[in-house]
């Protein structure tokens, strides 16, 4: 952009990362490398953060979904202090509350490493979410899985990210969905 004087201004904020992801994942959300390759020169912090918002919202579904089948008394044989789908509930407004915090997160440009740090526990905390999906209503986790590849897109996310250990991955993956999108397999 040029100002009326001549004086070019050089833009702060480039275009969002959010768009960025959501549009590859409407291109082709099995797609999984071609979604998780972040454009030349974006910061990968804000890669990371934009990500884990992008897994919330997705999760949102999974969550509605589980609602209809996942009742404390007639779906889990011992029922914990709080029932999973109430666990799912918090968990999701709790990570929503921490990515959406101006004293964690004040930018969308630039994070601070010490709230980068921070999301791998968000990761861990969200994983719950599809191991109990998996485990206990295999056929609303599968159905969600095959629409929109959000458990693959997820591991593959912390993995490539350092962001969870492999050894807490316990959710099987299928090789064949795993590579799919770019062919790729991963070394």
């Amino acid at each position: 952009m040029v100002m009326a004087e001549g004086t070019a201004v050089l833009r702060q904020n480039r275009p969002g990362a959010k768009q960025y992801i959501q549009q590859n994942i409407r291109a082709d959300c099995s797609n999984i490398d071609k979604i998780l390759e972040p454009p030349e020169g974006q910061d990968e912090g804000v890669w990371n953060y934009e990500h884990l918002r992008q897994f919330c919202l997705e999760l949102d579904g999974l969550a509605v979904k589980l609602q209809s089948e996942c009742h404390p008394d007639t779906s889990h044989k011992t029922p914990k202090e709080c029932p999973a789908i109430d666990y799912t509930r918090h968990t999701l407004d709790g990570a929503a509350c921490f990515l959406n915090s101006s004293k964690y997160f004040p930018s969308r440009v630039s994070i601070k490493e010490s709230s980068v740090a921070k999301l791998g526990s968000v990761c861990r905390r969200i994983y719950r979410i599809f191991s109990h999906a998996y485990f206990y209503h295999w056929q609303i986790f599968d159905d969600y899985e095959n629409e929109i590849f959000l458990y693959h897109q997820f591991t593959k996310f912390v993995m490539k990210y350092n962001l969870m250990s492999k050894d807490n991955l316990i959710v099987p993956i299928l090789e064949e969905v795993q590579n799919s999108g770019s062919g790729e397999s991963e070394a």
